[in-house]
């Protein structure tokens, strides 16, 4: 085997050692199924890394010459600029990636890092300053207190600015709005309005503790499952909740 495919094959090793761990941060704790789908990362994604994977091993079979004397610094710009397109790739992902699941008066909203509302961060619960590294949590906004101020908020998000789900100082546990939850949400049978009945049976089947739902309001509209007892949330599905 020549030195320029053996240089090939190893660069291409190291490259796709690399997509697997960006491909485990990314799908399963940045965006875990099927949020990925939710907000379309999924295709810029893979192509971003499949363009980043590619070509770094072709750049290097390119320049990889037995003798030639700069062929170390060239492998170095390669690596670098292949890393950097990486690293670069990723903290797009990271800043675009669903930070919080928020109930919000009769539905649920995905949140995304880029979309939180930071200016009043310190009036916010310390749990909910920083959005998590390891997936998106669960949360619920409850409306500020006083006219004034929800008549400020209403105004505002009319004016295309922050609305009440991005404003972290209104995060507050699930747990302290479970009885307007149970009251919202729908029976299972409503899926089949807006989705096939297989589909609806099939996911009947996987959560047999699912007993209503909301909507996810996200780039695709989703369904979060809730405990036919208790009322809480157990996973966000792939089904419409609406036409």
């Amino acid at each position: 085997m020549s030195l320029r495919t053996k240089a090939f094959f190893i660069h291409l090793s190291l490259s796709a050692v690399l997509a697997m761990l960006a491909l485990l941060l990314v799908f399963k704790l940045w965006y875990p199924a099927p949020l990925h789908v939710a907000v379309g990362v999924t295709q810029i994604f893979l192509l971003l890394l499949l363009v980043d994977v590619v070509l770094g091993p072709l750049l290097t079979l390119l320049v990889c010459k037995p003798g030639k004397k700069t062929l170390v610094l060239d492998l170095t710009v390669i690596a670098i600029l292949q890393l950097s397109a990486l690293c670069y790739g990723l903290w797009v992902v990271a800043e675009g990636r669903p930070a919080w699941l928020v109930f919000n008066s009769d539905r649920f909203d995905l949140v995304r890092v880029l979309d939180i509302d930071e200016r009043k961060l310190d009036g916010a619960l310390p749990e909910y300053r920083n959005p998590s590294t390891s997936g998106p949590r669960w949360v619920a906004a409850v409306s500020p207190v006083g006219a004034d101020a929800r008549n400020e908020l209403m105004f505002e998000a009319a004016l295309g600015g922050s609305d009440l789900p991005q404003r972290p100082d209104f995060y507050r546990p699930l747990v302290d709005v479970q009885d307007e939850i149970r009251q919202r949400s729908r029976a299972m049978s409503g899926l089949q309005d807006f989705n096939s009945v297989e589909d609806v049976q099939a996911i009947t089947r996987k959560w047999p503790a699912a007993g209503s739902w909301l909507p996810l309001m996200a780039g695709v509209p989703m369904v979060v499952l809730l405990h036919k007892e208790s009322y809480e949330v157990l996973t966000v599905v792939d089904l419409r909740p609406w036409l």
